[in-house]
Order: structure tokens, then C-alpha cells, then sequence
């Protein structure tokens, strides 16, 4: 056992965090990183991804590690490395000096823990093997975290309270996952006229991301075909004429998130058409920017978002009605299906494994309205939680040729009109927005999204030749 004298940054800003934790629990709580997942043959292992809960406490993607907080103070759980590891992965820090790192209190061998679970708390791991190992330590199951009872589920809405609003430590690195996820856009942005298919784009963004030693906080969604919302498939040719829609983030490598979304004409200019919808979707992104403060339910940023979207798709002719009215009957659905944004911070969906308890007030519910339906965010705003804001508008065959969505919104879509926006699959612009003191400070706002500096940054580095997507 080595007890630390924290110094740095890192210890003292995870020192006061479990400080902060025991004003909240009066029983120990046992997080446990998790381990690695075997490709094929145990050796060859996917990227490791420590538990976001225990990097919250812990600071540093360990593996095999468990870590014990009570009454402010931390016991690290972990075993030194063999000596033959050292052949294939080089020389390791130890279990002491990790401690000293992050300011632990005490450090011992795995074996030991067994001896310090009584009466502890935890959250279910998603490793199957880690949650395996958690049941034959605590000797008893441990429910998902939507069914937790007990300390389990006080465990839950303590981290919930610490992990919602970001300390200076968080927001250092979140400001820098979204420094680097701005400047993978840009990247992309400019290959853009040069490349041939979408994975030439997505290559370049995550070149980026690399380059900084950094992780995709999620897999790329860099596509032609915006309307999938999650397309991970980047094979088709980029072709004049084509919106390339780019959802990508960095993650640092202590795990904080950036997530943003930009859509751009490939040729380097929007049509009119294209422009057309561009604009209602900035203007809803702006509003709800515009609009957002401690205390403003986020809910309603997200009907506010809906209405922009309606009153523009008014104007343009795609539906008929009063906006409000049509928000009210889910019509703005038909084209924005999805939730206005979501937490952020060590995940890029935050605490989305413990269900709706850290997305939704106590005692609020899922909607069944098809326009509400997925918002993943249903509380009031609060100074420190950062946030996406994120409106779309998307053509999706499932949701538009559905008989029952024909047969409900025969009189409020204009069908004909919209054959003439047939030019755009789908677009979506994504910020990330720290709620302030007296307002919002957009943290990714580096990256332009207006149409005339997204088509400048896309035709700043114009191939000089012929243009390879011209002919179809």
C-alpha cells in the first residue's frame, strides 16, 4: 500500500470530485473499469474503452482495475503487470505510482478486494466478463440501471448530479476534444472537391483526429445519404450535386467527448434548393441557441427548434398550415424524427447507459408523441452542462411513404412541392453549447456553419483540373 501526496492538476481535480461524492452517499461505492474484448484470438483485442464512470473518479483509461470511494478517499485495486509483459507492450507504470497519479489514498493487489465490498454500492459494467467478476466479488446480482433499488440507485442519482454540470478539469478537455473535432471538419471540408468516394473524406477527418493522439468519440458518420441518421457506410462516389453530410468527434485520451455535425455541397455550392432547407435548419439552430439559459427547460429548445423548422417549411411551400398547429399534430416530424441534441461530456451520449434516470427530470417520462418520442434530454437547463444542439431536415422512404403518415398528413404536406427538393437527402448542423452563468458559450463555434462560409471552406481548396464528378 502507497499512500499519495497528490500535487498535480489531475489528483487534486479528482480529489475534489469524490469529495464532492461523499457529500452526497454515506456508503462505499466500488466502479470498475472493465477490460479487453477479443477480436478472433485472445491477443488480438479491440481498442480498450475504460467505464466512463470510473474515469470520472479515476482520470486514466486503466485496465483490469477497480477503484473503492468512501468518505472522500479512493483505494486503488490493481495488479502490476507481469514481467514478461513488458516484451510486448514495453514498460508499464506501477500500481504505486498510478496511485500517486491520481491521488489515491491507498493502492493494493485485485486480490485484496474481496476484503472491501461489504456493503458497497456499483453500477452494472457493460463488459460481460467485468460484470461477471462484479457479481462473484459483491456475491449478489446487480440490476441494469434502470431496474436499480437500494444504494445502487443512490449511487446512480449522486453521479448523475456530480457528471451533469462539468467542473474546470471536464470543460479543459472537453474545450480541446472540440478544438480538434473542429479542425477534422475543416480538413474535411477542404478535401472534399479531391475526393472520389465518402471514405477519402471520412480518412481525412479522422487523419486529424489521430494526429492528435486522440480517439472518434463515435463511428464517423461521414455520407451522401443523410437521411440514414446513423450511416456508418462510406463507399458511395461523391457526384456534383450531392449534400455530404459529416457527423464527427473527437475524444480525448482521458475520454471527454466532441461531437459536430456539418453538411456540405460537394461540388462546392448549394443548389437553391439545398440552400433553401440549409437555411430553416441554421435558423432553428440559431433560435435555440439564442434562447438557451440556466433554468429554460430543454424541451422546450426542442419545440422551439420544431416550429423554426415548421414556419420555414411554411414559407417555402413543403407544409401547410399555422407552424404551431402543425407542431402540435407532429408534422415537423415527418422531416425532423429525432430529439434536438443530448447531453455531452465523457460519452458522447452522457450516461445514456443508465437509460432515462440521467436524461429526464424525476418523475417525467417518454413521450409517445412520433415528435417527441426521441428526445433523449427532458430537464431544466443548468449553468456547466454542455449540450448538443443539433435540428435536421431528412427525407427518409420509411417515414414519408408510410400509408398511415400519408393518409394523416394528406393536407398539410404539399407532396408535389417537395418532388422538387428531391436534391436533399438530409442536413443536419451540430454545435456543442456549454450553458454559462448568464447564457451559452458555444464551444465548437470555430467551425462556421453559415452556407456562403461552408462554401468558401469547401471551395478553398477547389481541384484545379477537370472536374471528376461532373458526369454521373
Amino acid at each position: 500500500m502507497q499512500r499519495s501526496t497528490p500535487s498535480q492538476p489531475l489528483a487534486q481535480a479528482l480529489r475534489s470530485r469524490r469529495e464532492h461524492l461523499a457529500k452526497l452517499i454515506d456508503f462505499p461505492a466500488i466502479l470498475w473499469s472493465g477490460g479487453d474484448y477479443s477480436r478472433n484470438f485472445p491477443a488480438n483485442t479491440y481498442p480498450f474503452r475504460a467505464s466512463s464512470h470510473f474515469l470520472y473518479f479515476a482520470g486514466l483509461a486503466l485496465k483490469n482495475t477497480v477503484i473503492r470511494l468512501e468518505g472522500g478517499k479512493l483505494e486503488l485495486f490493481k495488479d502490476d503487470p507481469p514481467a514478461s509483459y513488458a516484451l510486448w507492450h514495453g514498460e508499464m507504470p506501477n500500481r504505486d505510482t498510478i496511485a500517486a497519479t491520481i491521488g489515491a489514498d491507498a493502492a493494493f493487489p485485485l486480490a485484496e478486494l474481496e476484503s472491501r465490498v461489504k456493503n458497497a454500492a456499483t453500477i452494472l459494467p457493460q463488459n460481460p466478463i467485468t460484470q461477471t467478476q462484479q457479481f462473484q466479488l459483491l456475491k449478489r446480482s446487480v440490476p441494469l440501471p434502470k431496474a436499480a433499488t437500494g444504494i445502487d440507485l443512490e449511487l446512480i442519482k449522486a453521479i448523475i448530479t456530480l457528471r451533469s454540470c462539468h467542473d474546470q478539469a471536464a470543460l479543459t478537455e472537453l474545450r480541446q476534444a472540440a478544438k480538434i473535432t473542429v479542425e477534422a471538419h475543416k480538413a474535411g471540408m477542404a478535401v472534399t472537391t479531391q475526393a472520389k468516394t465518402e471514405a477519402q473524406v471520412r480518412a481525412e477527418m479522422e487523419k486529424v483526429i489521430l494526429s492528435h493522439n486522440t480517439t472518434c468519440s463515435y463511428n464517423s458518420i461521414v455520407t451522401v445519404h443523410g437521411q440514414v441518421l446513423h450511416n456508418e457506410q462510406y463507399f458511395h462516389p461523391l457526384q456534383t450535386g450531392d449534400l455530404l453530410l459529416a457527423d464527427v468527434g473527437a475524444e480525448t485520451p482521458m475520454g471527454w467527448a466532441g461531437d459536430v455535425t456539418r453538411t456540405w455541397p460537394v461540388s462546392g455550392q448549394f443548389s437553391p434548393t439545398q440552400r433553401d432547407i440549409y437555411e430553416i435548419i441554421l435558423a432553428a439552430h440559431d433560435a435555440c441557441i439564442d434562447q438557451m439559459k440556466p433554468g429554460v427547460e430543454y424541451r422546450d429548445i426542442h419545440l422551439l427548434a420544431a416550429l423554426k423548422i415548421a414556419e420555414g417549411l411554411v414559407d417555402i411551400g413543403i407544409l401547410k398550415g399555422q407552424p404551431s398547429d402543425l407542431v402540435e399534430q407532429d408534422a415537423h416530424a415527418l422531416f425532423f424524427p429525432h430529439g434536438i441534441g443530448h447531453l455531452l461530456g465523457l460519452d458522447v451520449h452522457d450516461m445514456e447507459d443508465l437509460g432515462d434516470l440521467a436524461g429526464y427530470e424525476a418523475g417525467r417520462t417518454r413521450s409517445e408523441r412520433f415528435g417527441l418520442g426521441y428526445l433523449r434530454l427532458n430537464r431544466p437547463l443548468k449553468a456547466g452542462m454542455l449540450v448538443t444542439i443539433e435540428p435536421g431536415f431528412y427525407q427518409v422512404p420509411a417515414i414519408l411513404n408510410n400509408p398511415e403518415n400519408r393518409k394523416k398528413y394528406q393536407n398539410v404536406v404539399n407532396w408535389e412541392k417537395l418532388e422538387q427538393f428531391a436534391d436533399v437527402r438530409g442536413i443536419r448542423i451540430e454545435d456543442d453549447v456549454l450553458i454559462t452563468e448568464t447564457g451559452t458559450e458555444v464551444l465548437t463555434a470555430d467551425l462556421p456553419n453559415s452556407a456562403s462560409q461552408v462554401e468558401a471552406l469547401v471551395q478553398s481548396h477547389r481541384y484545379s483540373g477537370d472536374d471528376r464528378r461532373s458526369r454521373r
